[in-house]
């Protein structure tokens, strides 16, 4: 078996599971025969990326959203890592792909994926408090970030229920009603060639690729294979201005102004300051919101094979 392929069935509100026949007819026509496992629950994917690791295949494909993506990445590091990976994003935020500047169009994502074409990628890693109060760990292809992020992708998670959304509409719905509800919290930044920061922050976000919230250009330098993460630091300086500052991120011009800290490294280290109940912020991991800081987060160069 040189092929496998992780479906999750529920991304884009059924949109993967209507189009998936043909979508497997075309995939065999360039690829030969393939191993599909579907995803029946959240963080499945890991696990069945995983098998598949083990059972020898070449290439593994991620079919669904960003998520499904990140499951996949964090399924086939976690096991040694080996096959190359293919993406195949139908969801509702579709960021990783933007990075790499492609659509929504399945058949051009096949034609890539069949084109036989592999390149070296940079992924993530971030340890972190789980909500059970555990030490866990887990891996990131596109982006990871704290603050309000995390409750806003907890509540666009929510809304879905296997509902068909408008990814752009959802983030930017969901982020206005968490920032009206956000209390700033104050963190200890701490990068990888000493420089420490203290802030009262409504946002970090440790980027490998450019976008996240379906659409919002979080770090418009970005590089997915330069071994570095782009680190934006956003200082809060009261409710209405962080709303109109919040705009500006879908163009990259956040990135200008005097409340936003940017620095390049290989490591971050994020921590609470005072009180831990009080401002241990949310963490989100490529959509998903998997538990708190403290956390840090470490740049894996070349840990992947990307094809297209």
């Amino acid at each position: 078996m040189a092929v496998g392929v992780v479906v999750n069935p529920a991304a884009g509100g059924g949109r993967l599971l209507a189009a998936w026949p043909e979508l497997a007819r075309m995939l065999e026509a360039r690829l030969g025969p393939l191993e599909v496992l579907r995803t029946s629950a959240p963080g499945e994917g890991r696990a069945l990326a995983g098998q598949l690791v083990r059972r020898g295949a070449q290439l593994v494909i991620a079919a669904g959203g960003d998520g499904t993506a990140n499951e996949v990445v964090d399924g086939l590091l976690g096991a040694g890592g080996g096959p190359e990976l293919g993406v195949i994003s139908v969801g509702t935020g579709r960021d990783f792909i933007r990075t790499l500047g492609n659509n929504a169009d399945l058949a051009a994502a096949v034609d890539a994926i069949g084109s036989g074409r592999a390149r070296a990628i940079d992924a993530g890693r971030v340890s972190y408090t789980a909500d059970n109060g555990a030490r866990e760990a887990r891996h990131f292809l596109n982006v990871a970030s704290l603050g309000v992020s995390g409750p806003t992708v907890r509540a666009v998670n929510a809304s879905k229920q296997g509902r068909r959304v408008h990814g752009k509409v959802a983030f930017y719905y969901h982020t206005v009603m968490e920032l009206l509800k956000y209390r700033p919290q104050q963190v200890r930044v701490r990068f990888e060639d000493g420089e420490t920061i203290e802030v009262s922050t409504a946002l970090v976000a440790i980027a490998n690729g450019k976008f996240f919230g379906s659409g919002m250009m979080i770090a418009p330098d970005a590089a997915i294979d330069d071994g570095q993460f782009d680190v934006l630091v956003y200082r809060a300086e009261g409710k209405l201005r962080m709303i109109l500052d919040f705009n500006t991120i879908y163009r990259g011009a956040h990135v200008a102004l005097p409340r936003v800290t940017s620095r390049r490294c290989r490591w971050v280290e994020i921590e609470p300051v005072g009180d831990v109940a009080r401002n241990a912020a949310i963490i989100e991991v490529d959509g998903e919101s998997p538990g708190r800081i403290p956390a840090r987060f470490e740049v894996m160069p070349g840990a992947l094979r990307l094809r297209g």
